[in-house]
């Protein structure tokens, strides 16, 4: 099975075109483990997080199934929830203030618009900052590391809000579509942190 798996990766001989596709495929499957263990709403975090280790392993050719992600994922959940939890207070923050722009309400436009950037700012410092995570390490640690790339790092940033739109597109043009598709956001988080490890 690990040598058929090494092989689909890009064994001698064999077409670039293949190992793409195994990639694309472990993305696709990838996002829908991450879709279902994201079913109890505070759990997000850990799933991106064991996500990402699950594709780390795919690129590294390292051996790595259902089991593993689940290990990463119960691992990560020690904090994550919590980071769950504060993801979805923020977004009824944002909420809030999308109506006061609707009702209106002096300055609301601006109130408005700087609460759907910092938003986004922050879902893009949680997926660099799950594409971070390894068993034992503390999630406000991560967190704060994760704000800073998203700032100083720019580009990647701006990769990582394009897997988005995708993702909401894709949820747009039929919603089932949107599952698989998260696997590729987390392949886009994973690789733009490779990116700025190796800069």
């Amino acid at each position: 099975m690990k040598q058929a798996r090494a092989g689909i990766r890009g064994a001698p001989g064999e077409s670039p075109l293949a190992g793409k596709f195994a990639l694309f495929a472990e993305c696709l499957l990838t996002g829908v483990w991450i879709a279902l263990a994201s079913l109890p709403l505070v759990t997000y975090p850990a799933a991106f997080a064991a996500g990402s280790r699950h594709l780390g392993r795919h690129l590294a050719h390292e051996r790595g199934g259902l089991r593993e992600f689940a290990a990463d994922y119960r691992s990560a959940l020690r904090g994550g929830w919590f980071v769950g939890l504060a993801g979805w207070a923020a977004l009824a923050v944002v909420r809030v203030d999308v109506r006061a722009v609707r009702a209106g309400l002096p300055g609301g436009e601006l109130v408005g618009a700087v609460g759907v950037v910092a938003l986004i700012a922050a879902v893009v410092a949680g997926l660099r900052a799950a594409a971070a995570w390894r068993p034992g390490a503390s999630w406000r640690s991560l967190l704060g590391q994760a704000a800073r790339r998203t700032v100083l790092d720019p580009a990647g940033s701006f990769l990582i809000v394009g897997g988005l739109a995708v993702v909401v597109c894709s949820a747009w043009f039929s919603a089932p579509l949107a599952l698989p598709v998260l696997g590729a956001v987390t392949a886009a988080a994973v690789a733009v942190e490779k990116r700025y490890r190796h800069r």
